[in-house]
Parts: structure tokens; C-alpha cells; sequence
């Protein structure tokens, strides 16, 4: 394995060498051998104590120059300054089958960049990364991948007596906006050097699939960024998926889902839900993440602004979020329904009327996002309105006539156009399986008492989550009353 070290080499303004810190006894939780193999990672990595002690950060293979990368950035809309990698480290980069990724263990000790925190990952914020960046990739988001979990007994102090855990994780760079905004706020003149170099090589190694046609290649990375954050946060929504951290120092600038912290998929349909008990203001509520998105995407233009010099062409490149972003959570919505998007203006309106009611209906009552569009799936490849699978959907609402009134008006739009089609893929968009809080919280109670099986069952079960799964299906049962009760926060 030649291990490439591309952060290295941009100079010590950009990261620290810094030695993971060795934890006592590892042991593996869980390790993803499917993602090893098409990385054309050796096998045994996965299997022997060499392998479990390099990603338990008590070795590293030849080659390897762990690093810990600084950036800034705003938290809960607050200019918080120097951030950086507190509890992250990047072993190295290689040229694997599917492009360069870099390996990085989340949990390995302290950095420069820890601040007042002790640089370790507990088991339950562990697992739930594990779990949710597999889930996310099985619904075909974009996202970090986790290689595997390892566990010690290692005692770390949150709101309890913990033990440490480390996920390593993947993915062709962990560059964050705050990355930018870190150098756009050091002083002159390094700070501006700093940031074209930083521009340059993101341009060079992470967005050189397409040529840059504009004149000016900042203003151009910028709205090739602002793309593909509105693709993000739009496939985000379809799957009732909440962030519940969205600093700028947790956005990618590769447009992936990034940090799994206090995140959560939505049981019952409530826009203004906060999934982050830290987030006291509801700033990051679920309908409020395509915004949010779009103030970030302002503060990187912000931050490019001294390359991209004219203002024109920033804001320009800006306000591709509005279109990009309308239209993928459109197009996304209406797959959901089984309709395609019209070109006819009389009947793109009234596709749009329709979804915006069944939202309403669904926000009304708060019924249970990811089961509504499953059970509609099953019910649209029928007009039999009086069959089981339209029965079944019923069952969700308490307001029959509103249910009614609706279904009604989409079974005529299903049978007034030739969606066909539409309808049959329906089951591919709307998934069956989620990774549910209450879920996940299963998972962690099980691997505290040693017993990891719940985490791989979940694995397996959210790598193929549009999949009728019939010995499974409990897992898409409604969440038990106790799941309301369950508490995320920032240190999940």
C-alpha cells in the first residue's frame, strides 16, 4: 500500500502531525468488509490484531503520517473562531479502485485542536456514526463511509462514566467550508496565500472531473459547491432526514454528508422538529435546514471573496442554490408520489398544489413520514381504492375526510396521466427502512453489555433499505412511546 499524504505536503499552516493515543484492550465492534473491498483494502486489515490496532489508534503501517487539520467557522450562527480537528486524524490517502480516499479515525486522543475536550468518541456516538453514514449510503446520499468501529474500556466522562470507542472513517477529503473561512480570516499576508492555496488544490484534486470554463475558477468552484449542497439538502428532506448540527465547520465541501453527531430521521411528520437538544433556538428544525444550507453556502462565498473579487459573480454563483435546490426537492417529491415533473404549466401546478396539501395533511396530524410513502408506494400500484393496501394508509390519519379528500384527488392525477412507470419506482424512492432513533438506541444499550449483534443486524438491514425484508419487517414497525423520550445533544 503506498500511502499518499497530499495534507503533509501543503505545509505546517494546514495541519499538525500529531500520534494517535493508544487506548487499553480494543476489541472490534463492527467492521464493514464490503466497503474495505471495493476500496481494495488488504483483507486481512479487517480481521488481524495488526489491523485492530492501527484503527483503534495504537499502530500505524509504514507509510502513514497521521495528521490533524485546522480550520474555523461559525457555530449556531456565531463566528466561533479557531476550531480544527479536536478528536479527528487523518492516518494518510491512497489511490484506491474507486479514486484517492483518505482514512481518518474519529476518537483517537487529544490534538492541538481539542480545546478543552479529551479527543475520544464514546461507544454510543460511535455506533450511531457507524450505523448512519451506511444508512445514508444505502439510500444513495451522498456521505462518509465508515470502515469499522472498535471499542475499549477506556473510561470517558460525558453526561456519564462512558467507555471510548474509535470509527474510521472515509471519504475523498474531510475539506469543510470552515476550512476557507479559516485562512480568509488570518492575517495578511498569509491569510490570503493560504487561501488560494487551499482553493487551488481543492480545485485540482477534487473537482477535476470537468474542466472549469469560467474565467474566474473561484467563482466557479463556488457555485459548483452551492450545486451540490442543494442536491444534499434536498435528498436530505425526502428521507425526513435532520442534520442537527449544520455549522459551517461540519459542511462539506464535497457536498457529503459530514459529522454524525445529534442527527435524526423523522418519526412523525413535524416540519419545526429539533432532533439536537443543544440546539435551544431550533435553528437546525428540520425545515429549516434548506436555509440554513444557504447562509452556509454565504459564508464560504464570504470566505472565497478575496480570490473571487467580484461581487456580481459570487452572488451569481449564489443564487444557483434557489433553482438547483427547488428543483431537485420537487423532482425528489414528486418520484415519491410516483408523478413525474411537467412541462404543462396548468398541470406542474397542480402537481404541486397536490404534494404540498399531502404534506399539510401529513404535518397535521404528524403521521409517520417514512411509513405514509411506503404504504402509499404499495397502495398506488393499485386504483382499487377500497383494497388493503389504500386501507392500510388510511389507518395513519384520524381525519378521514381530509385523508379522503386527498386520496381522491391523487388517485385522479395517477389515472389522468401516464405515470405507469412513475408509480413502479415508487418503492425505489421511498424507503422501508430508516435508521430510527429508537433503533439505533437498541443497538447501543445491547453493545454496552458486550452483545455487538444488534449493531450488525442494523448494518446488514440499512445497506439494502428499499428492500422487502419479511423477517425484518418489525424494523419498520412505528417507534415505541419511548422513543419520544430519547435525548440527542451535541455530545451524542
Amino acid at each position: 500500500m503506498t500511502w499518499i499524504n497530499r495534507l503533509n505536503a501543503m505545509g505546517p499552516a494546514f495541519s499538525v502531525a500529531v500520534m494517535p493515543t493508544p487506548v487499553p484492550n480494543p476489541s472490534w465492534v463492527s467492521r464493514n468488509q464490503q466497503l474495505g473491498q471495493n476500496l481494495g483494502l488488504p483483507h486481512q486489515w479487517l480481521e488481524d490484531q495488526e489491523g485492530l490496532a492501527v484503527f483503534s489508534g495504537n499502530g500505524l503501517w509504514e507509510g502513514m503520517q497521521p495528521l490533524a487539520s485546522v480550520y474555523s467557522g461559525h457555530q449556531f450562527g456565531q463566528w466561533a473562531g479557531q476550531l480544527g480537528d479536536g478528536r479527528a486524524l487523518c492516518l494518510g490517502e491512497y489511490e484506491s479502485p474507486q479514486g484517492r480516499v483518505e482514512i481518518q479515525l474519529k476518537g483517537a486522543g487529544k490534538t492541538p485542536f481539542s480545546r478543552m475536550g479529551d479527543g475520544r468518541a464514546v461507544l454510543r456516538s460511535s455506533i450511531r456514526e457507524y450505523l448512519c453514514s451506511e444508512a445514508m449510503a444505502g439510500l444513495g446520499i451522498p456521505t462518509t463511509r465508515a470502515l469499522c468501529l472498535t471499542s475499549s474500556p477506556h473510561p470517558v466522562l460525558r453526561e456519564e462514566l462512558e467507555t471510548a470507542s474509535i470509527v474510521t472513517r472515509t471519504a475523498p477529503s474531510f475539506i469543510r467550508f470552515g476550512h476557507f473561512e479559516h485562512f480568509a480570516n488570518e492575517a495578511a499576508p498569509s491569510g490570503p496565500t493560504h487561501l488560494k492555496q487551499l482553493a487551488d488544490f481543492v480545485i485540482q484534486h477534487h473537482f477535476s472531473d470537468e474542466p472549469f470554463l469560467q474565467s474566474n475558477p473561484y467563482a466557479e468552484l463556488l457555485q459548483r459547491v452551492t450545486v451540490r449542497t442543494a442536491k444534499l439538502i434536498a435528498q436530505w428532506q425526502s428521507v425526513g432526514f435532520c442534520h442537527g448540527v449544520m455549522n459551517t465547520d461540519n459542511m462539506s465541501i464535497l457536498g457529503v454528508t459530514l459529522d454524525y453527531g445529534p442527527f435524526q430521521f423523522l418519526d412523525g411528520f413535524n416540519p419545526q422538529h429539533i432532533c439536537n437538544h443543544s440546539d435551544h433556538m431550533g435553528r437546525y428544525a428540520y425545515e429549516r435546514q434548506p436555509q440554513v444550507a444557504y447562509w452556509n453556502l454565504f459564508c464560504l462565498a464570504q470566505a472565497l471573496m478575496p480570490l473571487i473579487e467580484d461581487q456580481d459573480l459570487a452572488v451569481k454563483a449564489l443564487e444557483t442554490y434557489k433553482t438547483v435546490f427547488s428543483e431537485s426537492w420537487h423532482s425528489i417529491f414528486l418520484s415519491k408520489l410516483g408523478l413525474q415533473v411537467q412541462e404543462d404549466p396548468a398541470l406542474a401546478q397542480e402537481d404541486k398544489t397536490l404534494l404540498n396539501d399531502g404534506l399539510q395533511l401529513l404535518a397535521n396530524e404528524q403521521v409517520d413520514f417514512s411509513i405514509f410513502w411506503r404504504k402509499l408506494s404499495h397502495a398506488a400500484s393499485t386504483t382499487e381504492a377500497s383494497g388493503l393496501p389504500w386501507q392500510s394508509v388510511a389507518d395513519l390519519f384520524i381525519d378521514q375526510q381530509a385523508w379522503l379528500s386527498w386520496r381522491d384527488r391523487y388517485l385522479s392525477r395517477l389515472q389522468s396521466s401516464n405515470s405507469n412507470l412513475a408509480v413502479g419506482k415508487m418503492l425505489s424512492v421511498n424507503p422501508k427502512y430508516v435508521l430510527r432513533n429508537h433503533l439505533a438506541e437498541a443497538a447501543i444499550q445491547k453493545s454496552k453489555q458486550g452483545d455487538h449483534t444488534e449493531v450488525e443486524t442494523l448494518f446488514k438491514l440499512l445497506q439494502s433499505p428499499y428492500d422487502e425484508q419479511m423477517h425484518l419487517d418489525h424494523y419498520a414497525n412505528l417507534p415505541p412511546d419511548w422513543a419520544a423520550k430519547i435525548e440527542i445533544s451535541c455530545s451524542s
